[in-house]
């Protein structure tokens, strides 16, 4: 049994959770201890201890410590993608890729510690000085989703750190081997006692710790809309500072002039890796009249030759969803489709396969109505429709036809269409002919309306999160 990890020791928790393999429900991945509101509060008491000097500690310090932990994670990606997909279910491929990308942020953070800026400006005054520099926020509460185990961790817990700040962090239950292996590596590179906690636990225990304790001076969150509105008004009550990733509904504009071949790959690849489960995945292909009968016969044949089968089984192409909660929202949406009219022209259906998981043929919705639920809820699996658009003016109306805006695509060889849609298209990441999903770690990552709220993460925007400005004047 794995422990939590408090004030620079293993601690045992309240109770213990089984970790299960969705490829193979008969497989225990471990048990991972559990943290109740107190021990939740005790990370937090500690975290607030070490602030003072961790907050002052040189940017060497931070550096090398960043340094060193994006080492291991890269020395073992293997070992670590192998652990998120028997965990998560993602093909042994993306898993060893988000284990990869972990380290890399990591790396890039390293970098950023050294890298902190400052001014120095007149005053408009005679004879003063003025110094403009960053400062750690304070102790950081971290909460992150079951989708990207290590990668999403990487991207909050490198930054916090490299800025000075101290870090408890709450991942996801469904996917705690992931999170404890990176706090393992972590806790051997040479933080103070309290910089860096984890504790696994319920959201209504050690999630609500983190939302009303007055030490904690900022939440990090991804995970869904709905409870990134009940982190913002619980966090916003006292004033903390907050950074919300949500959900997404993203559109994938095809138009007549598009390689059909490079459009089809953006739809699959867009909308069906790591089975859907992505905040930026396609769900919503909005296709003009000209092109959409062969867009629609291509992206069904595509479908047809994917391989849905155990998420470390070689030549997988979709693993399973992550849990039986999950699998029955999906199938509970594929039944509000096709009630809602909506045609099913692909896929939908539970797979038997060798072991017993959480297998879901790819669904493909075609003639759908933009008003249907399913072309306007986020479902967060391999279910996408497509939305046949009159022309290119009527595709960007669909596209901004809703409450999110992370991330769109468009698929054309018009420049004039390609540069209008990055200008007009209601949405905080923009790919013209590449998929939806699939960023890179040193850029800022972000959306807009119901999809995000407050500063962007990854790269150099990590900071406005992170540090808070200070302005100093000096007198002669």
């Amino acid at each position: 049994m794995t422990q939590l990890f408090i004030a620079g020791a293993w601690r045992d928790g309240v109770s213990v959770r089984a970790n299960i393999n969705p490829s193979d429900t008969s497989d225990i991945v471990g048990h991972y201890a559990q943290a109740d509101r107190n021990l939740a509060e005790e990370a937090i008491a500690a975290a607030r201890a070490a602030f003072p000097a961790w907050s002052r500690s040189t940017p060497q310090v931070r550096a090398d410590a960043l340094d060193r932990i994006g080492s291991e994670i890269l020395a073992r990606k293997d070992e670590l993608g192998a652990l998120l997909s028997r965990e998560e279910g993602k093909t042994l491929p993306e898993g060893i890729g988000e284990a990869a990308r972990a380290g890399q942020i990591f790396k890039f953070f390293a970098g950023e510690a050294l890298r902190c800026g400052g001014e120095r400006l007149p005053s408009v005054r005679p004879g003063l000085d003025v110094e403009i520099t960053r400062e750690a926020l304070g102790v950081v509460g971290i909460i992150t989703p079951w989708n990207f185990p290590i990668a999403i961790p990487a991207w909050k817990i490198a930054p916090a750190l490299a800025h000075g700040n101290c870090v408890v962090f709450k991942p996801a239950d469904l996917v705690p081997g992931s999170a404890w292996a990176l706090a393992e590596i972590i806790s051997r590179a040479g933080l103070p006692v309290g910089v860096f906690n984890l504790v696994t636990g319920p959201g209504s225990q050690v999630g609500q710790a983190l939302l009303d304790s007055p030490d904690v001076d900022g939440i990090t969150f991804t995970g869904s809309t709905v409870t990134g509105r009940r982190v913002m008004e619980a966090t916003s009550r006292r004033f903390a500072r907050m950074q919300l990733e949500m959900g997404g509904k993203n559109p994938l504009v095809v138009l007549d002039d598009a390689d059909l071949a490079q459009a089809v790959f953006c739809a699959i690849q867009g909308g069906y890796d790591s089975t859907g489960q992505r905040c930026t995945a396609s769900s919503r292909f909005i296709v003009e009249k000209g092109i959409y009968p062969a867009f629609v016969k291509a992206v069904s044949e595509g479908l047809a030759a994917l391989k849905v089968d155990d998420a470390l089984k070689p030549g997988t192409d979709i693993g399973p969803v992550v849990d039986g909660s999950q699998l029955a929202q999906d199938l509970d949406y594929i039944g509000i489709g096709r009630a809602e009219g909506a045609r099913l022209v692909f896929g939908g259906e539970r797979l038997s396969r060798e072991k017993t998981g959480h297998y879901l043929s790819p669904a493909f919705f075609v003639d759908t109505d933009p008003a249907m639920r399913i072309a306007r809820e986020e479902i967060f699996g391999p279910v996408a429709c497509a939305i046949p658009a009159d022309n290119y003016e009527h595709a960007l109306a669909l596209a901004n036809d809703t409450e999110y805006g992370l991330s769109a695509g468009i698929c054309t060889s018009s420049l004039k269409h390609a540069s209008h849609f990055k200008r007009n298209v209601e949405a905080g990441m923009v790919m013209v002919n590449v998929p939806t999903a699939g960023v890179d770690y040193h850029v800022p990552f972000g959306g807009r309306k119901a999809s995000s709220f407050g500063p962007r993460e990854q790269g150099r925007y990590a900071e406005d999160f992170f540090t808070i400005v200070k302005t100093a004047y000096t007198g002669a």
